[in-house]
């Protein structure tokens, strides 16, 4: 049904965009592909988020909150309802640089968050991607560049401001519902419209970003050394070990190690040097950057059907390893890439956030590329190749998955924290308004 904007004419000054507008097909589609609501509502203050959600249910349409709009799965969009787009609320303020408080708008993205931080020496762990939004990120997770220095994105954060499905303007801190502030680190979008997060970011100068590439003739070879190199390095380094296809004719297979140390290239050298001595590299590159700049822009590629799965490994086992080795070896064209865990992320006390796997040495995802007018029963039956190595490990991390069913939930949540957060549901959305996310159904 049309969304009818008189209904809030006099509560929203923000842009409204509707079907034919000039702005709506950019502003309907996103990173995870195009979409089709009855309109578009992009506030300016959280009073305004309040009028806008109102305005949608007096109205029975759909719900969809938008940050960044970077969700692979599609979530940040849909086809005939509204879409709460915050890209308005974007402030980044430094409360106190001393202390590293800041106050973050829940439609910022991480690029500008970090040149800001950046001209305070400050930084907060957050992902790879400029343009890849605070809000999801933060609420699902956050694996950064400093993630076994610092630990994730969700471990900085201090207290929250939010719009309950209701329309009440909340607050959930440590001292503050904290029980809401819980559920928010890990599974925030199902609670409300949050406004701005409060952070303490980490005193950070420039650090070092290497990458290293290694030629794919030893694939099991080339993880267990990588295995090795990283179980014995400091937590000041944070690494990935990508195992690259030939994308394009005349390219070769590499392995690709990138590392982010939190320091100097001076003090980073000795860290780094093994892995350089991994076998013979092909190429290697080392800069010292400001944090800003290790963040990379993330752009699709056009024509493609990409499937993602992903899953945590306790341990980089021979056997998980040998497992690794086998699918790479199928037909198809996939990227592997596994993310070194452990350090700050598992001293986070178990239950303190609804995000629980953190007794994790390994996070890896799987990234299959099909040609677009591949048929999804073909897509399926592919993506069975990857049915023996998920069960070497255990959940999934919300962030690198291109579906959001009710198993995609369960697999990102254990039992009792699943049942813990459909309680606190109950409690904020029972009418479950805040379905178009990885939704957590209420208890009633």
């Amino acid at each position: 049904m049309p969304f009818d904007p008189s209904t809030f004419a006099d509560s929203f000054t923000g842009e409204i965009i509707l079907p034919g507008d000039a702005a709506y097909t950019s502003a309907a589609n996103t990173y995870g592909g195009p979409g089709a609501p009855a309109a578009v509502l992009q506030p300016r203050t959280p009073h305004e988020v309040a009028a806008a959600l109102a305005a949608a249910r007096s109205q029975g349409l759909q719900v969809t909150v938008r940050g960044g709009g970077h969700n692979t799965a599609g979530v940040s969009t849909n086809r005939g309802g509204v879409v709460i787009s915050l890209r308005n609320l974007n402030a980044v303020e430094v409360l106190d640089a001393a202390s590293g408080a800041v106050r973050i708008g829940a439609g910022a993205v991480w690029g500008d968050v970090a040149v800001v931080l950046g001209q305070h020496g400050l930084a907060i762990s957050s992902g790879d991607t400029r343009t890849v939004g605070v809000a999801g990120l933060t609420l699902g997770g956050g694996i950064g560049w400093m993630v076994r220095k610092f630990g994730l994105a969700l471990d900085h954060l201090t207290g929250v401001e939010l719009v309950t499905a209701g329309g009440q303007f909340v607050r959930a801190s440590h001292d503050q519902n904290p029980e809401l502030f819980w559920g928010m680190r890990g599974a925030g979008a199902n609670f409300g419209i949050i406004t701005s997060f409060d952070f303490v970011a980490k005193p950070v100068g420039k650090v070092t970003f290497a990458t290293i590439s290694y030629p794919l003739d030893d694939v099991p070879g080339l993880l267990r050394a990588w295995r090795d190199a990283v179980r014995a390095s400091t937590e000041d380094l944070t690494t990935s070990l990508t195992l690259m296809p030939a994308f394009a004719p005349g390219m070769q297979p590499a392995g690709m190690i990138l590392a982010c140390y939190a320091g100097p290239a001076a003090a980073a050298e000795p860290h780094l040097a093994p892995l350089r001595n991994l076998g013979t590299p092909a190429a290697v590159d080392v800069k010292e950057v400001a944090y800003a700049d290790v963040l990379e822009e993330a752009h699709p590629p056009e024509g493609m059907v990409i499937t993602v799965r992903n899953a945590f490994f306790k341990s980089l086992s021979d056997e998980v390893v040998d497992a690794i080795a086998a699918m790479h070896s199928l037909p198809g064209m996939r990227v592997f890439q596994l993310r070194h865990m452990s350090g700050a992320v598992q001293r986070m006390p178990h239950g303190e956030t609804a995000y629980s796997l953190r007794d994790s040495e390994i996070m890896m995802f799987v990234g299959s590329f099909f040609p677009g007018d591949t048929a999804p029963a073909e897509v399926a039956a592919q993506m069975k190749n990857w049915e023996p190595l998920a069960a070497l490990g255990q959940g999934s991390y919300m962030n690198f998955l291109h579906t959001a069913t009710a198993e995609d939930v369960a697999s990102i949540y254990p039992p009792q924290t699943l049942q813990r957060l459909s309680r606190l549901k109950q409690q904020y959305d029972p009418e479950n308004i805040f379905s178009s996310n990885y939704n957590i159904p209420p208890s009633g």
